[in-house]
């Protein structure tokens, strides 16, 4: 699986690097091209001859110094064009922020940058430091730009504590390589995925929503990307994920003009927002003002579109799913909703459930097709439903 793969092992100052041996000397076993480039402070634990000897190439380490007499003075960008994969490993406090924040000052940091491959970053130092805000904060970032952070493991540290900070075992990290090279199933697919609740205006500072926090969707969004799909998510989260074609909207009417421009040319849609079923009539120009001589308010709304429903009847070959949110009769409204929406499939989900629903990070899903018995799925993470559902879609 990975002869001849073009891999590009970045390795940077944490007294971990002295692993990095070993991944390069795995890498090497299964007949990949194995380029290192360190950083000065990586050299301080390791020596790049030692690197060397182990990839049958020179390591990079200079932004300026040409490894051989026939290369030019812009190495970066020579690797950023023959890498096939960049994985950073280990992954200090100092090169995540740097990737998250588009610096470039080094070798590293420039390669990196200028790298459009997959990434894969492994990161590893003291407990507190990973903890830290910052650290999170610039962790969760790369998520979004689409690079795949691999959780460090919690043992023994260098310091002489335990705690989460550890990196992982060569096993662990060889599997999340390889998996980078799998065939993708959705290649060539185009999902629309719709995320998170619509706000309907009252006047310029109120709105009518629901709690929908869109985690289901765009887990959705996400796991479809990372199996290869072009993917355009319409939502009203304010959200930016690598490789994802993201159209924000408020209302359920802007729901539906993207979605009848989009879903013409999809192959799969999930409709996981949670659209309001009314509107208010009329809308205030100005912000309401209370009023001292009336302790009631009457607000007159009207239907929204029944979006699911009125783009799955244009459908000819696309897959439709729908989402049923529901407090009670579940199996009952969600038929109901099967049977008179034109979806292939519905999700169903008591959203009064502990654990499951809005604005929680678990589902508990009942998944519904026609002419089938209910599949009911246990309390699971979002994203494991995601995954879920996809390997549902290419096994079905």
């Amino acid at each position: 699986m990975l002869k001849d793969k073009h891999i590009a092992v970045y390795v940077t100052g944490g007294i971990a690097a002295y692993k990095s041996l070993n991944i390069v000397r795995e890498l090497i076993k299964q007949e990949a091209q194995v380029q290192v480039v360190m950083t000065a402070a990586a050299q301080k634990f390791v020596t790049p001859l030692t690197f060397a000897t182990l990839s049958q190439r020179p390591v990079i380490t200079d932004n300026f110094t040409p490894q051989t007499s026939s290369d030019d003075f812009i190495p970066h960008i020579k690797l950023a064009l023959w890498t096939d994969l960049a994985i950073v490993v280990p992954a200090t406090a100092n090169i995540i922020g740097k990737m998250a924040n588009g610096l470039a000052d080094d070798i590293v940091s420039t390669s990196l940058l200028a790298t459009t491959a997959p990434k894969l970053v492994f990161p590893a130092m003291n407990t507190d430091m990973l903890d830290n805000p910052a650290v999170q904060r610039n962790l969760e970032t790369l998520k979004t730009m689409g690079i795949r952070v691999i959780e460090p493991t919690t043992g023994f540290l260098a310091e002489g504590m335990t705690g989460k900070g550890r990196l992982p075992e060569l096993p662990v990290i060889m599997e999340a390589i390889k998996k980078v090279f799998q065939p993708k199933p959705l290649v060539g697919k185009n999902v629309i995925v719709t995320a998170g609740g619509t706000k309907e205006t009252i006047d310029p500072v109120r709105f009518i929503g629901n709690r929908s926090s869109g985690k289901m969707g765009l887990a959705m969004a996400k796991i479809a990307r990372d199996l290869g799909a072009e993917v355009t998510l319409i939502t009203t989260v304010a959200t930016n994920l690598g490789g994802i074609n993201i159209i924000h909207v408020q209302t359920a009417d802007e729901l539906m003009t993207h979605l009848q421009d989009t879903f013409p040319d999809t192959d799969v849609l999930v409709m996981a927002a949670a659209v309001a079923d009314f509107k208010p009539i009329n809308v205030a120009d100005q912000k309401i003002k209370k009023n001292a001589d009336n302790d009631v308010f009457t607000i007159k709304l009207t239907k929204n579109p029944d979006i699911l429903k009125t783009v799955a009847a244009t459908k000819k070959n696309q897959f439709v799913v729908g989402f049923a949110a529901e407090t009670q009769n579940l199996l009952a409204n969600a038929e109901k909703k099967l049977a008179s929406k034109n979806a292939d499939v519905i999700l169903a989900n008591n959203v009064s459930q502990m654990g499951a629903g809005f604005n929680v990070d678990t589902n508990r899903i009942t998944l519904l097709q026609k002419n089938k018995q209910p599949e009911t799925w246990p309390l699971m993470s979002k994203v494991d439903v995601a995954k879920k559902f996809w390997d549902f879609y290419l096994h079905r």
